[in-house]
């Protein structure tokens, strides 16, 4: 076998053989002309980029034209506002008292915690609002003007489940897109009026003011306080509640807050706002120092100005008043008393026969 093995030789392969000349599957093939790939009508016809043609490759078509005028104003994305620091403080004051006011509604531990205060445009704030939601409608009865506060499912559905014995600690709610019912509806009213009664107690050192919910409403179109274009100031608030809770947010147009804006602008150091007590004793105290010019007008009389004119040295003037009667005591022209003209220790005096502030109330009203 071995012997065998080693006399068996392998066959060569064939070599292909080569194509007949004039094949015409082999002249047809080499014919064959690829068409010249289209050309864009870029670079002017010679093949070559511009910095245009590179613009246009990458999208950009040019500049855009700006708008001016009062649409670019309306327009605007960029939002030009005030800084608020004492509504940043208000904000935070209801944050510790709206806590304890969800402690004694629930029973349950809360954690309140102030997310931001900014502005924002009221058509934007709309457009950003997660539906399903609640929207409260509430109106400041000194401004005769509106606010809007909007409240998420999480926390909706968080409030009606601690209100009606829920225990938590269970999956998540699934939010099934439903119609809220009356009893929620009524339930997170009341956790809104908790809410906007607590901003009302922490504006009152600015000014004191009464804030009452007129509706509730779960379209945001129904709600609408404002322009699309106003700018309003919003804060936003986040409630936990074990493991449940959400946010809400409390929106304010600012042609609400012009009537309080002065006081808004102003900033302060403490927890007390208002008239600094030690510059206004100070104030009074220096006032009272004020020396004051005070007269007392022996009596009046009309004269022609011929006759004015007319005066000459040893000329007397009868006037209108008589030795016993009362004098009149102003100071800048304003009556304060009266008085009568006398003498003491060898000084004309005058001695008072009216209080002072009565005659100066007379005088006040009569140049009103």
């Amino acid at each position: 076998m071995s012997d065998d093995f080693e006399d068996f030789d392998l066959p060569n392969p064939p070599a292909p053989a080569a194509a007949p000349a004039g094949d015409p599957l082999i002249d047809d093939f080499d014919d064959f002309a690829l068409p010249e790939p289209p050309m864009a009508p870029l670079g002017g016809g010679d093949g070559r980029f511009d910095q245009s043609d590179i613009d246009a490759l990458f999208g950009d078509f040019g500049p855009v034209a700006k708008k001016s005028g009062l649409r670019a104003m309306i327009e605007s994305r960029v939002i030009s506002h005030e800084r608020l620091p004492m509504l940043e403080v208000v904000c935070d004051r209801v944050v510790r008292a709206f806590a304890g006011s969800m402690r004694n509604l629930t029973s349950d531990a809360i954690d309140v915690s102030l997310e931001e205060v900014t502005s924002t445009r009221f058509g934007e704030f709309v457009n950003r609002i997660a539906l399903p939601a609640m929207i409260g409608v509430f109106k400041v009865k000194e401004w005769e003007s509106y606010g809007i506060v909007t409240v998420d499912s999480g926390l909706i559905y968080a409030v009606v489940d601690a209100l009606l014995g829920g225990r938590g600690g269970g999956q998540p709610m699934v939010i099934d897109g439903r119609a809220f019912t009356t009893i929620e509806t009524r339930l997170v009213a009341r956790m809104l009026e908790l809410a906007l009664n607590d901003f009302a107690r922490a504006f009152e050192p600015i000014e004191p003011i009464t804030i009452a919910l007129e509706r509730i409403e779960t379209n945001p179109r129904f709600a609408a306080i404002a322009g699309t274009s106003n700018i309003c100031a919003t804060a936003g608030f986040r409630v936990d509640m074990d493991d449940r809770g959400g946010s809400f947010q409390l929106l304010l147009p600012y042609a609400t807050l012009e009537p309080v804006r002065d006081k808004l602008l102003q900033r302060f150091m403490g927890e007390k706002s208002g008239r600094d007590s030690i510059w206004e004793a100070h104030m009074v105290s220096e006032v009272r120092k004020t020396n004051v010019d005070v007269d007392v007008v022996l009596g009046e009389k009309a004269m022609p100005l011929a006759a004015l004119r007319s005066l000459e040295v040893g000329q007397t003037i009868a006037l209108d008043r008589g030795p016993d009667d009362a004098l009149d005591l102003a100071c800048g022209g304003v009556r304060l008393a009266r008085a009568q003209i006398g003498q003491r220790s060898g000084r004309v005096a005058v001695r008072l026969v009216s209080p002072v502030s009565k005659e100066a109330k007379e005088a006040k009203g009569a140049r009103a």
